[in-house]
């Protein structure tokens, strides 16, 4: 009886139309949930002025949502991992979708916090449930492209934040940028028809025949039959346990991972709350504040995919190191005047290098561990990283409420690009995890 490595019939794979529609249904699901994310800073002006929330109150208010996507992260994580990434995802859409329509009926800032925080958490389970999907399906030779051009996803819903905000906040208020949300809601069965389960996942179920079905689409190419056991690197039969991110020689280089998740969405957050206040304070009018949050999703774009397609050629964790570094540098610009074409560059160049290095580092992070943990290691980086993400609305909110000065506040919004590149590099320098064992599929 043969048996089928299904890991090398998926990392020698060639890209087919299967890749592609995995690629763009994940990308399709983080439009959506970009779109969420970056709505709160679009609105952020005009709350302000209708609720008459002071700088601090703003932030705290920017950060429910933060704190709803750090416990979706830890919690849908380990969940997929046990019932699969497609119900994982399922639930998190449905999640996120609904709590950001009823935003729209909220009448106060209780009200407002509440909803956002429900949000959150299917925008913080949803996100690496989505990048181990595609990271278990993508080939090899292109799976930092491929994951980076899906999780680009994120960025574009970022830009029809801005872009939507831009032509409906004058016109029909700030509620109508939360019932737009409904629009996805209506895909999601037509998603979940097409979105393939995780094949680790089937496997360690014994569904060897729906596995085997997968690997067909994969690799039309490959002669697979029905008698042929299946066998998987990384795939265990127990459940994953956040203890084994730490096991085999893990501790050092999940540690510093979480430190680089944790600064790099510290920044993220920080920028999409308030670059387009902080712009506005600077004399900048709200369509123009909102173009500039319009570039830095547009660099994060080109960010992830360039840096995705280094990683492949290259060493991952190497170009993350350079990014951060970059990132530290280009922010700290942002706060000194500058002539209106090098202040566009400079905020596209800070969101290639902030968004798109998060892109980045969830494909080191999926890359990093085996696939019996990955949903659960990307939820727990994720997880961590969030801590960062809501430190960052309420680090401005705070540097706004004592009147910094404009270089100031930038500045220390790059301090942790810093950071960041340290432990990246530590990362880097940090021995390999050990050989996971294999698994023989109990059908067989």
């Amino acid at each position: 009886m043969k048996k089928i490595d299904v890991h090398d019939i998926i990392d020698n794979a060639p890209f087919t139309r299967f890749h592609w529609m995995v690629m763009c249904l994940c990308a399709l699901l983080l439009i959506f949930d970009g779109y969420d994310l970056f709505i709160y800073g679009v609105v952020l002006p005009v709350l302000m002025k209708e609720w008459g929330l002071s700088p601090l109150e703003a932030g705290a208010l920017g950060s429910y949502a933060l704190f709803g996507m750090m416990f979706g992260a830890l919690g849908f994580g380990t969940l997929a991992d046990k019932i699969g990434r497609k119900k994982g995802i399922a639930i998190c859409f449905v999640l996120f979708s609904g709590s950001t329509v009823l935003n729209g009926f909220a009448s106060g800032p209780t009200e407002f916090g509440i909803l956002r925080f429900v949000a959150g958490l299917g925008c913080g389970g949803l996100m690496p449930n989505a990048v181990a999907l595609m990271n278990e399906y993508a080939p090899k030779r292109l799976r930092s492209t491929l994951v980076a051009i899906m999780f680009s996803g994120y960025a574009v819903g970022g830009m029809l934040s801005a872009g939507v905000g831009m032509y409906m906040l004058p016109r029909f208020g700030w509620e109508a940028m939360f019932f737009a949300a409904a629009v996805p809601l209506l895909l999601l069965p037509l998603i979940m028809f097409y979105l393939p389960e995780s094949i680790g996942f089937l496997v360690r179920q014994g569904r060897s025949e729906q596995a085997r079905a997968l690997l067909k689409r994969v690799d039309p190419s490959r002669e697979l039959h029905a008698a042929d056991g299946m066998e998987m690197a990384d795939v265990k039969g127990k459940a994953a346990s956040v203890l084994e991110l730490f096991r085999d020689g893990r501790a050092v280089r999940t540690l510093s991972i979480w430190t680089a998740f944790f600064c790099c969405l510290l920044m993220v957050y920080a920028l999409s709350s308030w670059l387009p206040k902080l712009m506005a304070n600077a004399g900048y009018s709200l369509g123009s504040s909102l173009s500039f949050l319009i570039a830095l999703n547009l660099g994060s774009v080109f960010g992830a995919i360039g840096g995705g397609m280094l990683g492949d050629r290259m060493n991952l964790p190497r170009v993350l190191v350079v990014f951060f570094v970059v990132a530290s540098v280009s922010i700290s610009l942002l706060g000194f005047k500058s002539p209106t074409p090098v202040l566009y560059l400079l905020i596209a160049v800070a969101g290639a290098t902030t968004i798109g290095t998060q892109i980045l580092l969830y494909a080191c992070a999926a890359q990093f561990y085996g696939l019996s943990i990955r949903s659960t290691g990307l939820g727990w980086a994720s997880g961590i990283g969030r801590n960062g993400a809501i430190v960052g609305p309420l680090l401005g909110g705070a540097l706004l409420g004592i009147n910094l000065p404009l270089q100031l506040n930038f500045m220390a919004f790059a301090i942790p690009g810093a950071i960041a590149a340290i432990a990246m590099l530590v990362f880097s320098l940090s021995g390999r995890e050990n050989a996971p064992a294999r698994l023989v599929d109990p059908a067989a």
